[in-house]
């Protein structure tokens, strides 16, 4: 500020010179300075303020012009109002000792910057009234005023200013000058007021009662304030024009007496906002650890369940280990899916709350980090697909243990039926004493006999190869299936034998028995393998069958099909039998034979091959289903894959506010939640298939376990994209930067961005030289370093709006909160409990008392606690 000189002339013989903040705004004539009831005001204002210092002192003055002759009390008021030390007085009472006095005062007030014109020692020493006046008004505006300055204006503009600004909400109050706005004591009271509510009601105050309000709030300022009383309120409302000295130097006083507490509570605010801030990432911190703990805990228990490969003999007890895996695949994991998604979520918030607030890193506890959570989550997924193998493969396994085991009972009871009494019957020498007739006949059936014999030939060595299979297999019941294939082939042997010999003593009597009945004979022949077919057909069409791909399914339609194709074969063999029948009738009625009605070649009768035809005719399978996961699949697969590069165009798109594509991810994301009762139906099909024992399809390249690793993936990126946007808001309001300065990051970003969200090296420098950055090698390696400092490569979106934003951010520092904690101390270097508990809120205090190192410095004193490392502390900085 240029220092000009204005001269304020109190009388002819003397000026004073100030700087230009001391100019005082004249709008009267100067011959009104000379008007009593000004003096008078003066007087009494100047003094009561030289003695509101001297008292420091033990001391008073009771005449202005009388008290400061001799010079020593003024010597003593510039030593208390300055805080420094004057040359030592004069002990002498002469003329030239006071004269001395008084001249290194007025040394000590030039020494200050203040020019002193026409003022001389000689004229205080002489008790001059307008002189000395002059003076006290010169010391009051360096020591009391000149230091008032708001927002860079004059001593005196700075001071009405305050004023105006302090008094602005109160009705009736309007301070437009030092004098006669304050005549009817209302800004006196607003003053006290705004400040200290609690001393004056100011509802109840008139405009009409200017010396009750005057005298109200002297005696307040007097008795709560330490501010003496300086006017008389008679003399303010009977002067027209009050005194603009004698005001101003009395409302400077309310200024220096609030000025402090304003200050320290300005301190206060700034520590708490700290504090919370403090507050909220330890909680965030201790959700962190507690969430990660809980996370790698169910890791750790449910990974040796997993692992678990003790195989159950039974399939029941093997599909309930299915069933168990499934709940845990339906109930059990997708909430940990959710935590470890909202895990991550928390630490890049809690990180991006911690940069914004010029805090260190969160560094979690060792085993904690993001990428031991991702390690171990994939150590779980490698070990649950390997135990969904597992649980498959033994499930086939148990599944075709039982096909088989049941299929050789059924094969077991076809034979020993077959076989039961064919031995007593093959041990019958009924031969010895039958007639020629019945030889023939005889030898006829053991034909047909030893034909049957052959047919079963297969079946035999079908039920050995099943009991060799299971055996193989490690069946259970291996040990009864071997007894029972045993005793089948021994009987089989036994039976070969019985009709070899039977044979044998057939053919040595069939030279003597010459009558055969050719067509009992040809019905037996061609009944029995007919009869055989049709036992194969029953059994074919009864038997169990076991896929695994739809190709064999295929295959199983198109054998019955082409068993479907035999039926009007079969069917024209059948009636060939039942015609042979019907032809032995014929000739018995023609001839007048006497039939016994058993056929003596075959113990099959006409109306057995019906009713087996019959049978074998409804016994045609109905097995046609199994088409639909396949087109499902189809269908939600592309479905993710679409939502997927949708979500990347949403999170790139630089048209609309944050806000709005915040509310576009919203609608993509309730979208997607909507369409989980597709994902809940295809896992429906795909039991059912699993439990069919099909595992390929080849109408689909989606199996399973591709939908539900989709699934989870677009969840994870629709949060995560999410979380991005709301750190983008987040980084917007905390770093105050505009809409249209994002969008132009925005659009820089994704013209040199070829890698879908992340700039190589050279990318981000060509775009930082877009953007007017001129870049050394140097320079761009330490920009490198912030923006990437895990040495990964490439340049996130979020790490170049957190670079772009970082110079031009407002944040407090480590330095502003010591000089706010020194300001609650009284500018000592410590602070105490008391002083923390007064200034601070309850828990900010208690906050501050828990964490404050005792202050151990030279003037440290009981209960003195240390703010200077403290404050370091919070922004993980060493002591300063």
């Amino acid at each position: 500020m240029t220092a000009v000189e204005t001269q304020v002339q109190y009388n002819t013989t003397y000026t004073v010179t100030t700087d230009e903040y001391m100019i005082q705004e004249e709008d009267w004539d100067r011959d009104l300075l000379l008007d009593p009831a000004w003096e008078k005001q003066q007087r009494k204002t100047f003094t009561a303020w030289c003695n509101s210092h001297l008292r420091k002192a033990g001391t008073q003055i009771d005449n202005i012009e009388e008290d400061f002759r001799n010079g020593l009390k003024l010597m003593l008021l510039l030593e208390v109002i300055s805080g420094e030390r004057l040359p030592k007085p004069d002990k002498g009472k002469m003329r030239f000792h006071k004269i001395a006095n008084v001249n290194k005062a007025l040394d000590f007030i030039c020494s200050k910057g203040v020019k002193l014109v026409s003022i001389g020692a000689e004229e205080i020493v002489d008790g001059n009234v307008k002189m000395t006046l002059g003076m006290i008004w010169t010391i009051i505006l360096r020591f009391a005023i000149q230091d008032i300055s708001v927002e860079e204006t004059s001593a005196k503009e700075g001071l009405l200013l305050w004023c105006q600004r302090k008094t602005a909400p109160y009705r009736n109050v309007n301070v437009q000058n030092f004098h006669i706005s304050w005549k009817d004591g209302l800004a006196l009271c607003a003053l006290i007021h705004r400040h200290r509510p609690d001393l004056i009601d100011y509802a109840k105050l008139r405009k009409d009662d200017p010396i009750g309000n005057l005298n109200t709030a002297f005696e307040v300022a007097e008795k709560y304030l330490d501010i003496p009383k300086m006017l008389d309120a008679e003399d303010i409302v009977n002067t027209p024009k009050p005194d603009e000295k004698a005001i101003m130097t009395y409302v400077s006083c309310f200024y220096h007496a609030f000025a402090g507490a304003e200050q320290a509570e300005t301190a206060a605010n700034r520590i708490c906002k700290v504090l919370a801030v403090n507050q909220e990432n330890e909680r965030l911190m201790e959700e962190y650890e507690k969430l990660a703990s809980e996370l790698l805990e169910w890791i750790r228990r449910t990974v040796p369940w997993l692992e678990n490969r003790v195989a159950e003999q039974t399939m029941r007890a093997m599909q309930q280990k299915l069933e168990d895996f499934r709940d845990y695949r339906r109930v059990h994991k997708p909430p940990r899916v959710q935590e470890k998604c909202q895990l991550e979520i928390n630490f890049n918030t809690l990180q991006t709350k911690l940069r914004l607030s010029n805090r260190p890193a969160f560094m979690p506890s060792e085993g904690k980090m993001v990428s031991d959570i991702a390690n171990a989550w994939k150590g779980l997924e490698q070990v649950e697909k390997g135990y969904e193998e597992w649980l498959l493969t033994e499930i086939r396994r148990l599944e075709r243990l039982d096909h088989l085991a049941e299929k050789f009972k059924q094969k077991c009871s076809l034979h020993e039926s077959w076989t039961a009494g064919k031995e007593d019957l093959l041990s019958k020498k009924d031969y010895e004493s039958a007639s020629l007739m019945e030889i023939r006949a005889l030898m006829r059936k053991h034909e047909a006999f030893e034909s049957d014999l052959a047919a079963h030939q297969d079946r035999v060595e079908q039920i050995a190869a099943i009991a060799q299979e299971l055996n193989e297999l490690d069946y259970h019941d291996a040990a009864t299936v071997n007894a029972r294939c045993q005793g089948i082939c021994d009987q089989w042997d036994n039976l070969g034998t019985l009709t070899q010999k039977r044979r044998d003593a057939l053919e040595r009597v069939e030279k003597l028995w010459e009558t055969i009945d050719q067509l009992y004979l040809e019905f037996a022949k061609r009944a029995a393998p007919f009869n055989n077919w049709m036992d194969g057909a029953m059994e074919d069409l009864q038997d169990m069958f076991i896929v695994h791909s739809i190709e064999e399914i295929q295959s199983l339609i198109t054998a019955h099909d082409q068993f479907k194709a035999t039926l009007p074969e079969a069917d024209k063999e059948r009636s060939a039998i039942m015609g042979i029948m019907n032809e032995i009738m014929k000739i018995a009625q023609t001839y007048g034979i006497k039939l016994s009605g058993i056929n003596p070649y075959t113990i099959l009768s006409s109306q057995d091959i019906s009713n087996k035809w019959e049978t074998v005719k409804q016994l045609v399978p109905l097995r046609d289903q199994m088409r639909q996961f396949a087109a499902q699949a189809n269908i939600i697969g592309p479905w993710i894959q679409t939502k997927m590069e949708e979500i990347g165009h949403v999170s790139v798109d630089i048209a609309g506010s944050l806000e709005e594509q915040m509310n576009n991810l919203k609608t993509y994301e309730q979208n997607i939640i909507n369409y989980k009762s597709n994902i809940d139906k295809l896992e429906g099909d795909h039991q059912l298939i699993q439990e069919a024992i099909i595992f390929d399809n080849k109408h689909t390249n989606y199996t399973m376990e591709h939908i539900r690793v989709g699934w989870e993936q677009l969840l994870t990126t629709m949060a995560r994209t999410i979380n991005e946007v709301e750190n983008q808001i987040l980084t917007r309001d905390a770093k105050g930067i505009s809409q249209e300065q994002l969008n132009e990051f925005r659009a820089s970003f994704n013209h040199f961005d070829r890698r879908n969200g992340r700039m190589d090296p050279d990318d981000f420098r060509a775009c930082l030289i877009s953007m007017g950055y001129d870049l050394g090698e140097v320079e761009f390696a330490r920009i490198m370093t912030l923006v990437d400092p895990n040495n990964t490569g490439v340049v996130t979106f979020q790490a170049f709006i957190d670079f772009m934003t970082r110079e031009t951010a407002e944040t407090d520092t480590a330095e502003q909160v010591m000089a706010s904690f020194k300001i609650l101390a009284s500018d000592k270097a410590y602070i105490t409990v008391d002083e923390l508990r007064r200034e601070l809120p309850p828990e900010q205090a208690e906050y501050c008392i828990s964490r404050m190192t005792k202050y151990i410095g030279p003037e440290a004193i009981p209960g003195a606690l240390d703010y200077i490392s403290f404050s370091s502390a919070l922004y993980g900085e060493s002591d300063l």
